[in-house]
């Protein structure tokens, strides 16, 4: 398969692409919870185990820099921020889906028990 670039980056495959754009820890649980519903930032804080201020701000930030989550500020007092699914983003649940299903499988294959 040939080699592309995008954004000065050389990408092998489009796999490599896709997890580049919603792979890492937090990028993939984001789009799971938004996915039904819009949420505030300290819903999706609350929400995500282990996750800091500084990695949720960053994360939100790249998912709305690359189409994923649309943020919306609401102008009443105090300011109300929520962050909701684009059409691109729900092209991504079904993926998330199959391997957070898979996941799950290997989990049980390596008996590992879910909480």
């Amino acid at each position: 398969m040939p080699e592309f670039i995008s954004e000065n980056k050389k990408y092998y495959t489009p796999v490599e692409y896709v997890f580049s754009q919603i792979g890492g820890t937090y990028k993939m649980p984001i789009l799971w919870r938004v996915k039904d519903k819009p949420w505030r930032y300290s819903e999706l804080k609350n929400s995500i185990s282990n996750i800091s201020d500084r990695m949720l701000s960053k994360n939100l930030k790249e998912l709305c820099a690359d189409d994923f989550i649309l943020k919306t500020i609401i102008p009443e007092v105090p300011v109300k921020v929520e962050y909701s699914i684009t059409e691109k983003g729900k092209e991504a649940i079904p993926i998330i889906s199959l391997l957070r299903d898979y996941g799950f499988r290997l989990m049980e294959i390596d008996g590992i028990k879910r909480k």
